[in-house]
């Protein structure tokens, strides 16, 4: 075999080993997401128990986790392939913004001025500001904090609406995190803690308050939580409207109610109908 005979079948033979190696690479590469499944990313809180929580195991559970699920479902991923995005309220805009999810489910509150940043499929929970109190005791009205101890979050909306309209008389004590505020509500060092009922209720439900704390059933404010997505994505917005629609019509958001707010005896209101918001 002479020189050229012998070029020729070098580079045959090397570019055999190119396209190989190249194949190789694309079966690595749809294989990375899960059986050559795509992902979806999906915002969620990760420290909101009944809502949006990460387990020590590193598994989610929570209201708002089973809603995300059913609807990445309804738009054709499996649960294996969603990328859970933690999203704390401050960065929730922003992340849609920046495309880090692809929406977020993380008690979002539908409000106007979030509506010209972001915009919102359903709603899928109306939740009420509420007050968490001890089990032995009784708030009938919200008038009935004036002289107690009130606690909520640095900075938060729900103890500021309490504090200027329903009880200003009320002690405001301020504490970094809701745990803080439980611990605070079990020792006896405040009264009542207040936020979204779906949050309190979850926080009830933990099986380190079961049977010590329990919601007052005041309706102090109307919260509508939507799933937000990124602004003019319409078609992604459609059709999460309809997974929820169907979520409500086959039983799973029931059922998802009753396994993350029932044991906190959570008096929630019916699903809601989408687009219906309630002032």
């Amino acid at each position: 075999m002479n020189f050229r005979k012998i070029t020729a079948v070098s580079a045959a033979v090397l570019a055999l080993a190119v396209t190989a190696t190249a194949c190789g690479s694309d079966d690595k590469d749809s294989g990375s997401s899960g059986g050559g499944g795509k992902k979806i990313k999906v915002g969620i809180k990760f420290d909101q128990p009944g809502l949006g929580l990460k387990t020590p195991d590193g598994s989610y559970t929570g209201f708002d986790v089973d809603v995300a699920k059913y609807v990445a479902k309804e738009l054709g991923y499996d649960e294996k392939n969603i990328d859970f995005k933690e999203t704390p309220s401050a960065d929730r805009e922003n992340a849609l913004q920046r495309g880090d999810v692809d929406y977020i489910v993380a008690s979002y509150s539908i409000t106007d001025e979030r509506k010209a940043k972001v915009d919102f499929a359903g709603p899928y929970l109306l939740a009420h500001q509420d007050l968490l109190i001890r089990a032995d005791d009784k708030i009938a009205k919200g008038a009935d904090l004036n002289g107690k101890k009130l606690c909520s979050v640095t900075g938060s909306t729900s103890a500021q609406n309490v504090k200027k309209t329903i009880a200003p008389k009320a002690q405001l004590r301020e504490y970094g995190t809701y745990s803080e505020c439980m611990d605070g509500l079990t020792s006896g060092a405040v009264d009542a803690l207040t936020t979204d009922d779906s949050i309190l209720a979850g926080y009830a439900s933990q099986d380190q308050y079961k049977g010590k704390v329990k919601l007052a059933g005041l309706k102090l404010s109307n919260e509508n939580y939507g799933i937000g997505v990124k602004k003019g994505d319409t078609k992604m917005t459609d059709k999460i409207n309809k997974a929820l629609e169907k979520m409500a019509s086959d039983g799973a958001w029931e059922k998802a109610v009753k396994d993350n707010f029932g044991p906190a005896n959570y008096k929630n209101e019916p699903a809601p109908k989408i687009g219906n918001i309630v002032k």
